[in-house]
């Protein structure tokens, strides 16, 4: 099992989104901020470290969103999705290839990856009604 955490992070009317690089798995497909979970870190501490590797942005780890187990052909995923507030600064790709801010009714526009996909329609609902 591996445990991988993604961060919901809004500016009151759109959400951040990321490309994955081609090349990687699940290359060029969009996903929230976040990654793999290392031995002996918080889900929480993952999530922080995360966001400033992947983006250069320093995150405040709020509450848990939604967790969820999605199985791969190769590999089973525990997905926890948390509400996250920057501290300040710009994202910018740093180990992804395009960063976007989006709003919630577009999400299912990109091609996400599998397991951000179960979450879309929740996400667009909550945060579209929070926008208005």
């Amino acid at each position: 099992m591996i445990e991988v955490t993604a961060g919901i992070l809004t500016d009151g009317v759109r959400i951040l989104v990321w490309k994955r690089r081609a090349g990687e798995s699940f290359g060029l497909k969009w996903e929230f901020p976040g990654g793999k979970r290392h031995s002996g870190e918080s889900v929480e501490q993952c999530l922080r470290r995360e966001m400033l590797e992947e983006i250069g942005l320093d995150v405040t780890v709020g509450p848990l969103w939604r967790a969820l187990t999605h199985v791969y052909p190769d590999r089973r995923v525990s997905i926890y999705f948390y509400l996250c507030e920057s501290r300040g600064g710009s994202p910018r790709p740093i180990e992804c290839a395009e960063i976007r801010w989006i709003p919630p009714h577009d999400l299912n526009v990109l091609p996400f990856v599998e397991g951000d996909l179960l979450v879309l329609p929740d996400l667009a609902r909550e945060l579209g009604a929070r926008a208005v």
